[in-house]
């Protein structure tokens, strides 16, 4: 249950986002800078307000280095070093939520354990993605591979997270780790392949999306399902 500052929280992200998108329609840039980079502090302060704290400064590290990226890529058109420093940041924040969703421990038995099959497709779907772009990426492929394989692991990780916690919280830790997906390669198209009319819109909204509903996840879990008990390094987490 959110408490009145948490729904207050949440409405003033959504009005930040639904104002971020109107300023890429109406090419507003300078409202376009300060808006976006509002959105990650008020899920940032979101986040801290919620009383399950284990794991919780894991994920605070991830959408610190996510707030880094959003920060850097707006000054990607100055120069390709933004570009690839944003790259980075958002690889870093992924790795952090990877490391978040693999402490995940519970009595219960992972889903990728019960059901392997469901990594398939998420690799399928990382691969094709590389194969498609590999010819416009020009000295950009080694980046774009590894970052392809970790936002990939990512979501293979939000699946072994499903079922260890409640479902509420499992199913939008695995919606938000597909809007990840869905937001990173729609931006990948649009740098490296076609630019598409309103394709930072779509952007954007898909990455909103995806960041909230990883914060909501987070909130929804309840006492005692999904503790996260072994947060001590990556060397102890639980094996799928």
């Amino acid at each position: 249950m959110q408490t009145g500052a948490q729904k207050k929280l949440v409405i003033l992200f959504w009005v930040l986002a639904l104002l971020d998108i109107i300023s890429l329609i109406a090419d507003l840039k300078p409202a376009h800078y300060v808006v976006k980079i509002m959105l990650v502090p008020v899920l940032i302060i979101l986040l801290n307000s919620a009383k399950n704290s284990r794991g919780k400064k894991i994920l605070l590290t991830g959408l610190i280095f996510s707030w880094i990226g959003d920060g850097l890529l707006l000054f990607e058109s100055q120069h390709s070093m933004f570009f690839i420093a944003g790259l980075a940041s958002f690889l870093t924040t992924h790795i952090f939520y990877i490391i978040y969703f693999l402490s995940i421990s519970s009595a219960t038995v992972s889903l990728l354990k019960k059901q392997p099959v469901w990594i398939l497709p998420v690799i399928a779907y990382g691969a094709s993605l590389v194969w498609f772009l590999f010819p416009h990426l020009g000295p950009m492929k080694i980046p774009v591979i590894a970052y392809a394989a970790v936002i990939s692991t990512m979501l293979i990780c939000s699946l072994h997270a499903y079922g260890k916690v409640n479902e509420a919280a499992g199913k939008l830790y695995v919606l938000g780790a597909l809007a990840f997906v869905l937001s990173d390669s729609l931006l990948a198209i649009n740098k490296f392949y076609q630019p598409t009319p309103y394709a930072g819109v779509f952007i954007m909204l898909t990455y909103c999306a995806a960041q909230y509903l990883i914060v909501s996840g987070f909130m929804r879990i309840k006492k005692g399902l999904g503790g996260l008990d072994r947060l001590e390094g990556l060397a102890s987490h639980q094996p799928l």
